[in-house]
């Protein structure tokens, strides 16, 4: 059981924060994140996530201060770690379409290890009321400034991405495809017994996403040895 907050303190109210505090600052995240993934924002208390942590109420207002705070660090936290994987592949040392499929996989797999961010994104879409949009909109920057500079480089070679390319089109397929394989397919189907997370069916899905990637993007020549993406 996580112990509650002695001398740790959340960062937002200045203080110096331990060992002892950020373990059960992560904890208390691991669990929010899943219930609002299971339940949706409305209907998960604070009360809940302290029951699945294994402390009281209190101590998860110690670190947050209210469920918006919470659900805003959780946002941030499931984004600046996908941020954390797609922007090395991006700016590896490496031709860019090489550089594209990286990314496309590491989506891919940071996807089919954090589950939780699938239904996230879905619920944040589905249940958006805010007139500013998404609460997740806030901590999209830095990736809308990635896919910018990408897709300036492609531009740049117009003998290597010789089809015009939709930055709209190309990321909502890409995403689109993988949260709905993820999140959806188990839901419609339960008969098939499908599991989307098996190393086989996610292998299967990011080889027919590289595809169709290639395909958007108008390549000419194949990715990375061993992606099962054709040009």
């Amino acid at each position: 059981m996580p112990d509650d907050p002695a001398d740790g303190a959340r960062g937002s109210q200045g203080r110096r924060t331990t060992p002892k505090a950020e373990r059960t600052r992560g904890s208390i995240l691991d669990a929010a994140e899943r219930l609002f993934a299971e339940k949706g924002f409305a209907a998960t208390r604070l009360e809940d996530v302290a029951e699945r942590v294994g402390i009281r109420r209190a101590s998860i207002v110690y670190y947050f201060k209210d469920k918006p705070e919470l659900y805003d660090a959780v946002l941030a936290d499931v984004l600046a770690g996908l941020y954390a994987v797609i922007e090395p592949a991006l700016r590896a040392r490496a031709p860019l379409l090489e550089r594209i499929d990286l990314a496309v996989s590491a989506w891919i797999d940071y996807v089919g290890h954090r589950p939780t961010f699938a239904r996230l994104l879905l619920r944040e879409i589905a249940g958006a009321s805010d007139p500013d949009g998404p609460k997740m909109l806030s901590h999209t920057l830095p990736f809308v400034s990635l896919a910018r500079e990408v897709l300036a480089e492609a531009r740049s070679e117009p003998e290597r991405f010789h089809s015009p390319i939709d930055p709209a089109h190309l990321a909502s397929t890409i995403a689109g495809a993988t949260v709905f394989f993820v999140s959806a397919m188990p839901t419609l189907f339960p008969a098939l017994g499908f599991d989307p997370l098996a190393k086989e069916q996610l292998d299967a899905h990011r080889a027919e996403v590289l595809r169709i990637t290639h395909r958007l993007l108008g390549s000419n020549g194949d990715g990375p040895s061993g992606s099962g993406a054709d040009a």
